[in-house]
């Protein structure tokens, strides 16, 4: 463990943190953020009321269009000056969701990534080989000062690249590696066309998450590259990766929640009422020590589930694996996709019709997603090139799409344009524009 005095903490003593904790973030957030003072004041509430842990169920929650209504910074809680770095994640309808961090949320960032690397088996001395995307993405970053803070030899792979970063994997032979589920996946079958076996590699444990994954992908990445595979969970919002961590030598039982900084709840997602230990619903976090960005019941959109009678090494509660989502948010290699994004970006090509269908399929390990719209022929010879009719038009109209796509998404989403009236239509229920064959 990393940090055992504060991992094995007696559940007691843990609870009277909380609540402190608790009590001086309602204060903050009273003092300094309005968004925060208009809630409070709409229900009467002053932070000096919560006595117990069970009263923050009676407070409002903060959800992703919170975010998105004061972007960029209008729910910090700390002049843009003692902000020390910016992330942000997508939003649905192009904004950014923009997280900011002090210098004390970085050092509690390094920490809570630290315990996870320790949870997954990582030990200082040993070398990291970080394949999570470096720049406004939280997970690179992120890791990259945990392994530093437990004292690990990082290589900031970032993705991509997969030939080279399987010969770093055989040259530089670390021990852990971190990456997306399907990336390490795609690492073992590389490997495997390669011809290169797992014992030829070093690698003993790894970090896998920011996108669902199931057992059987788990067994196929640690047999194809000799690791035991762990789950780790976060989000930009709370903190980014780090918030859970899987033991490696406790394997589905749950991962743990650091709720010395992250107060979790589980809530039914129609009602908003908390649900009890072992019954999934919505997970909701409050941030107990974050600075820039402190937020109060924050809903996550995933459904999970929380124990706390477990017989772990450690003291803190366990959620399950995220089942699901409470919206219609897709995660594609990592990477979280609502179709009105996509829809919006349709929306700027008036040779387009209204009609498109997101398809999302599994080649190989990677998730790949097409869209495929109508497209409104005789509007196009109005905005293409002069001779630009019939195949050669859409051909130049499908580059520009692909190439705004991943402008304005940060994914490579493939372009089928199809003839009018090809899609399907409504028969008087929702338009459905997901079509996801992953599973099959």
């Amino acid at each position: 463990m990393f940090q055992p005095e504060l991992e094995r903490m007696p559940r007691e003593r843990l609870q009277t943190l909380q609540l402190s904790r608790l009590q001086s973030l309602l204060r903050r957030l009273a003092e300094k953020v309005p968004f925060y003072q208009q809630q409070f004041g709409d229900i009467g509430f002053n932070p000096g009321d919560l006595q117990r842990l069970e009263d923050l169920q009676h407070l409002p929650f903060t959800n992703k269009e919170d975010l998105r209504t004061h972007y960029p910074f209008g729910l910090f809680a700390e002049p843009i000056e003692h902000v020390a770095r910016i992330h942000a994640s997508s939003g649905t309808t192009g904004k950014l969701t923009v997280v900011g961090y002090t210098a004390n949320d970085l050092r509690i960032f390094g920490e809570v990534c630290a315990r996870s690397l320790a949870a997954a088996g990582a030990k200082a001395g040993m070398m990291l080989h970080n394949a999570y995307g470096y720049g406004l993405f939280t997970g690179g970053l992120g890791l990259h000062a945990g392994a530093e803070t437990l004292g690990l030899t990082v290589v900031p792979v970032s993705g991509g690249m997969t030939d080279r970063q399987i010969d770093l994997l055989l040259d530089f032979k670390p021990q852990i590696l971190s990456c997306t589920p399907s990336y390490a996946l795609t690492l073992a079958e590389a490997c495997r066309h390669r011809g290169i076996a797992p014992d030829q590699l070093q690698l003993r444990f790894a970090l896998l998450g920011a996108e669902p994954w199931t057992n059987t992908l788990r067994e196929q990445v640690e047999a194809g590259l000799g690791v035991i595979a762990t789950n780790i969970y976060g989000l930009s919002e709370i903190m980014g990766p780090g918030v859970a961590q899987e033991a490696f030598d406790e394997k589905g039982t749950g991962s743990y929640v650091w709720e010395d900084h992250f107060y979790p709840e589980i809530v039914d997602a129609q009602t908003g009422k908390v649900l009890p230990d072992g019954q999934p619903g919505v997970l909701v976090f409050t941030t107990l020590t974050k600075e820039a960005l402190p937020l109060l019941r924050y809903k996550t959109g995933d459904i999970t589930w929380l124990r706390r009678d477990h017989d772990g090494a450690r003291t803190h509660v366990k959620m399950g694996p995220v089942l699901g989502r409470a919206d219609d948010m897709l995660i594609v290699r990592g990477v979280n996709l609502f179709p009105s994004q996509v829809e919006a970006v349709l929306e700027e090509f008036p040779q387009l019709a209204a009609h498109y269908q997101l398809c999302l399929k599994r080649e190989r390990t990677l998730d790949e997603i097409e869209v495929q719209v109508e497209w409104l022929e005789d509007v196009e010879r109005s905005y293409g090139p002069p001779e630009g009719t019939g195949q050669q038009a859409a051909s130049g109209l499908t580059e520009r799409l692909h190439k705004r796509l991943k402008e304005r998404l940060g994914l490579s989403i493939r372009v089928e344009l199809v003839a009018v009236g090809q899609l399907p239509r409504s028969e008087g229920g929702k338009t459905r524009h997901v079509v996801d064959l992953r599973r099959q």
